[in-house]
């Protein structure tokens, strides 16, 4: 996410809004109030679709960012990992989300343009991830249990687990990794934890 954040006031004038998009080359940015928390988010064509609209009765006396903006806004946390903010930006059709503290006050800012930036993370900080905070630290296996490689950010898996149900637990770990286009599973186990129990049979008369 960006930490600095360009923002408006809910009564910040239309043409003080404008400005600002244009100076700081964005295509919009959130509202908040006195104790900076999130009223809104506003877009150019928020502003775009006010003046088109401009065949009411009587003009208003002003505009301001509070009457344009979108609101409520879609917000998310910090620790929300990037691939759930880029579901929730394609399932809401937004192209930015204000990031909040637990007060709802805007920390920072994640565009389409942050998402992507994260694809361009390192093959070898992909690969000391998975193998110390997922293998080791979440799996509780011995770092050469499973082989990480990583090339363009697809992450190659080899080696052998402990059960079955382990596979499918580490694999989803890592495609949920930060930067991670694809992951190859290439993992065995030593024993099927899935099978269901040989119903026993007993022999001779009760």
């Amino acid at each position: 996410m960006t930490r600095d954040v360009v923002h408006a006031r809910r009564t910040t004038p239309f043409k003080e809004v404008v400005r600002l998009l244009d100076h700081h080359r964005i295509s919009g940015l959130p509202v908040v109030d006195a104790d900076d928390k999130v009223l809104g988010v506003l877009s150019g064509s928020d502003l775009v679709r006010n003046q088109a609209h401009r065949d009411g009765p009587a003009p208003p006396p002003s505009v301001t960012a509070g009457d344009v903006m979108s609101s409520p806004a879609i917000t998310v946390h910090p620790e929300q990992t990037v691939p759930d903010a880029a579901r929730l930006m394609e399932r809401r059709g937004v192209e930015r989300l204000p990031v909040v503290d637990e007060a709802d006050r805007l920390i920072g800012i994640a565009t389409r343009r942050d998402l992507l930036r994260v694809f361009l993370r390192a093959d070898d900080d992909i690969r000391r991830q998975v193998t110390e905070e997922i293998v080791v630290t979440a799996m509780g296996l011995p770092s050469d249990a499973v082989r990480v490689a990583v090339r363009d950010g697809v992450v190659t898996l080899d080696g052998r687990v402990g059960a079955r149900s382990q596979v499918p637990e580490l694999v989803h770990a890592v495609w949920r990794l930060d930067g991670v286009v694809g992951v190859v599973n290439g993992l065995g186990f030593r024993i099927d934890d899935r099978e269901s129990p040989t119903p026993s049979h007993r022999t001779g008369s009760p």
